[in-house]
């Protein structure tokens, strides 16, 4: 009945009363003090939209075991109904990679996206056969329209990064305008892109209350190298290359891939991608008409062992230095097809992400002591950054010109240093908005304000199939496993007379050795001895055996023995059996 009321309303009418209110609330569930897992919702009223689904990767030292880190959906599962879409920037995992683990559990809302970035999505989903089917609806970057979605009215505008397809959004709501950059640079002389549409921002511009802006690049001073500046250096080490060359570089720098093939081609060199995620999105690019590859350049490994070495490129995943990427695994001799040899060339196009400089440099040292002939950005220009350096970061701000501004994608001192920018141009600190993942931003006619309030932002955690299910307390404990080792105790209680059956039996890893830590293990044997013997009542005609005594008894007095002895604090594990 409620809804054919509804019906019989003026629009003007049916907003005005589920948006009486008139607060747009902004809450940014990932992406600020951090670097990933992108996500933000808009509320208004009745109405919710939500830009980005995107996770982030683990700290190899805090969370031991996790594959990824997802935002955390708390506050809005009681407000699926409200959720009338997600709109897709672009098609990097830190914008996307959260979709297969969150979309059911906010009711599989549609989403809007680029050909390219929706291509990604659906070629992903299918990793993930008990997922829903997706609602996604294709929008392209340079046919400018409006997407109506409940009160907002959302329009985009393209920009550079280094995927394909990236764009910005303007979100018109009945209190003020967002304009919010998603991940961007402002290159004029772009490889394979327009330059970012600049008129374009100008027009949408007009009346921004808010803008949000990419600062994850905020501290470097300057502007962005273009990527026109990149092909030339990357082709002085194709002009050089005395035998294969190995480019690795993100799965998801389309850009950077192409240059690659490009220059291959011109050199006379096949090519081999090689790297499940990398291959993935090449497929999805090269079927959308995104990346430009001629018949027969594209090649297996098998057949470029047949090859003279000087005409093999291999494009591959592993600048990061990661344990199982391509790159790690021909370092280390572990590749199928692939080993290092004297005079091979290995290109090293991006910059290290925070977390992984001893993991890189490692890699590197293996690849120079088997004689290869490594470049990487900090010997010479082969990789341009994705986003904004200061000086694009203010020309982006004088161009719209926006009542208030708030630093989005980046650790806290990025969010500070774009602050600073803003301040420089005149900005005050009540303008200057910098906020924590899970606070609430409130927008209304009078203004933009930060509020004390926060929603649940805190880490989820995505291992193996389960999402969620590793909380602090696993990752505290294998943390302590990890660091000191586990010491399991097994002791066989009889029953009927509360004494023990057997000597203790005793398991170590990572503690100590066993074999050559005999006279520890006989003291430790006794004081378990004691240990139960005196947790157990025997005053009483049965025995009476609490485990859970008997186990915090063990742990208390043995953890502190060992401590004595040892300086380390293995994870104990009492088992008592009862027979």
């Amino acid at each position: 009945m409620r809804t054919k009321l509804i019906e019989k309303k003026p629009k003007e009418k049916i907003i005005e009363e589920r948006t009486k209110d008139k607060v747009l609330k902004i809450v940014p569930l990932g992406g600020l003090e951090e670097v990933g897992r992108n996500m933000t919702y808009f509320e208004y009223g009745d109405d919710i939209i939500i830009v980005d689904m995107g996770l982030g990767f683990p700290e190899a030292e805090t969370m031991p075991g996790v594959d990824f880190v997802v935002p955390n959906i708390e506050s809005l599962k009681n407000k699926k109904e409200k959720i009338r879409g997600i709109f897709i920037t672009h098609g990097h995992y830190d914008h996307i990679g959260a979709i297969p683990y969150l979309i059911e559990q906010i009711g599989n809302p549609p989403i809007y996206a680029t050909p390219l970035s929706r291509g990604i999505i659906l070629r992903r989903q299918e990793d993930f056969p008990y997922a829903p089917k997706l609602e996604i609806y294709e929008f392209n970057k340079k046919e400018y329209k409006k997407i109506n979605v409940g009160v907002f009215e959302v329009e985009w505008f393209h920009v550079n990064h280094n995927i394909p397809d990236s764009v910005g959004f303007v979100i018109r709501t009945p209190v003020g305008n967002v304009l919010h950059t998603g991940d961007f640079k402002i290159d004029f002389t772009p490889m394979c892109d327009l330059p970012a549409d600049l008129t374009r921002i100008v027009e949408l511009s007009k009346d921004i209350t808010l803008l949000m802006a990419d600062s994850t690049n905020a501290d470097q001073p300057g502007h962005v190298i273009s990527e026109r500046e990149i092909m030339k250096n990357l082709e002085e080490i194709f002009k050089e290359a005395p035998r294969r060359i190995f480019a690795s570089t993100f799965a998801s720098l389309i850009e950077r891939i192409q240059q690659l093939i490009w220059l291959s081609e011109k050199y006379n060199r096949k090519v081999v991608i090689d790297g499940y995620t990398m291959k993935m999105n090449t497929e999805v690019a090269k079927a959308l008409g995104y990346l430009k590859v001629e018949r027969f350049t594209l090649i297996s490994p098998e057949e470029a062992l047949k090859l003279d070495p000087s005409r093999v490129t291999v494009i591959c995943t592993g600048a990061q230095g990661e344990d199982n990427s391509v790159l790690m695994r021909i370092a280390s001799g572990d590749h199928k097809y692939f080993k290092i040899q004297p005079q091979d060339t290995v290109i090293f196009s991006s910059s290290v992400v925070p977390g992984n400089e001893r993991s890189v440099q490692m890699l590197k040292d293996s690849l120079y002591r088997q004689g290869a002939r490594v470049f990487h950005y900090q010997m010479m220009d082969i990789h341009a950054s994705g986003h904004a350096f200061r000086e694009d970061l203010k020309l982006l701000i004088s161009i719209v010109k926006p009542k208030y501004f708030m630093p989005i994608h980046g650790h806290y001192f990025m969010l500070k240093q774009a602050g600073e920018i803003a301040k420089s141009l005149g900005y005050s600190d009540d303008q200057i908005i910098i906020a924590s993942n899970g606070q609430v931003i409130e927008m209304d006619e009078s203004g933009v304000r930060l509020l004390d309030k926060k929603e649940p932002a805190g880490y989820v955690f995505v291992d193996g199939l389960g999402v969620g299910d590793v909380g602090e307390v696993v990752l505290r404990d294998r943390q302590v496993m990890s660091q000191d080792g586990i010491f399991v105790i097994v002791v066989v209680i009889d029953s009927q007379t509360g004494r023990l059956r057997t000597s203790p039996d005793i398991i170590s890893r990572g503690f100590v050795y066993l074999r050559e830590s005999q006279e520890l293990l006989k003291e430790v044997r006794a004081l378990i001895k004691k240990i139960v013997a005196k947790s157990v009542n025997q005053n009483t005609p049965w025995p009476l055996i609490n485990e859970d005594f008997i186990k915090n008894n063990i742990k208390e007095e043995l953890g502190e023995f060992l401590f004595k002895k040892t300086h380390r604090r293995p994870m104990l594990i009492p088992v008592i059996i009862q027979v």
